[in-house]
């Protein structure tokens, strides 16, 4: 039997810690690392490529099918989300200021990636639970595909989660039952337009927050997202947008646009 849901997930930031970048400057590390996901039945898979389209075919400018949020202008950028907004999918993202990481919590390479994506995963399985009940078809499970990064080993990360499936001390709190481990995968961006669709959500969170080489960042477009991120009785906090640092925390770090992003989601 075929999936329910499929999945895209994709990253805005770097794993870097220290040397972060500052406004007039050039190069440097993110000071966020945002991973984010979208959700949509398994049967609307094709259909994305028309979602996809049809959002290119309202810039008459643009020379490509591709999309990719950080190549558009703000008008783009806007008309990309609104168009996100209205269809029926779902968007999660977990988020971490990493001015806040000592340098010595993650160590070996991609560490930090995967600490994220278990708390992503717990997420959207929760997500694939909740909506069983309005998505009868398939066998209840989710297809994750990832947007392809660099010196990322895919086998590795499908060992690490049957590492966490077998965890039984830890507070692990991935619903398993949902989860496809065997069928995770991972494809160039430009290869799928479920790639490109998440792309840009995780843009448009990461531009609320992290402030740009002019010292300003843009929390519209998060906001018009708001309609199609996970929560649970109003609360996003604890699902479709989670901060790893509490936010009382964050919040002396971050300036007046920043915390606007933030309260958005109250």
């Amino acid at each position: 039997m075929t999936h329910s849901y499929v999945a895209y997930i994709d990253e805005s930031g770097d794993e870097g810690i220290g040397n972060f970048r500052e406004p007039g400057k050039r190069g440097g590390a993110s000071k966020w690392l945002i991973l984010s996901a979208i959700v949509y039945r398994f049967q609307n898979d094709l259909e994305a490529v028309r979602w996809r389209d049809e959002i290119v075919a309202n810039m008459p400018k643009k020379k490509t099918r591709t999309l990719h949020f950080a190549d558009m202008n703000h008008g783009q950028k806007l008309l990309t989300v609104k168009s996100l907004s209205a269809l029926p999918v779902r968007c999660i993202s977990v988020i971490d200021y990493k001015p806040l990481v000592p340098d010595s919590v993650f160590e070996e390479k991609n560490q930090h990636y995967f600490y994220l994506t278990r708390y992503l995963l717990e997420r959207l399985s929760w997500l694939c639970r909740d909506l069983r009940p309005t998505v009868p078809e398939g066998d209840g499970r989710v297809k994750i595909t990832f947007s392809r990064r660099g010196g990322m080993q895919y086998d590795d990360f499908r060992e690490y989660l049957r590492h966490l499936k077998r965890d039984t001390q830890n507070d692990i709190r991935i619903h398993w039952p949902v989860i496809d481990i065997d069928s995770i995968d991972a494809k160039d961006h430009s290869k799928l337009a479920g790639l490109q669709l998440v792309d840009s959500v995780a843009s448009a969170v990461a531009n609320g927050l992290e402030i740009d080489i002019y010292g300003n960042c843009e929390p519209r477009y998060a906001e018009t997202l708001k309609p199609i991120t996970y929560c649970r009785k109003h609360n996003y906090f604890s699902y479709g947008m989670k901060f790893i640092k509490p936010l009382q925390e964050l919040k002396p770090h971050l300036n007046e646009e920043q915390r606007r992003t933030i309260d958005l989601f109250k």
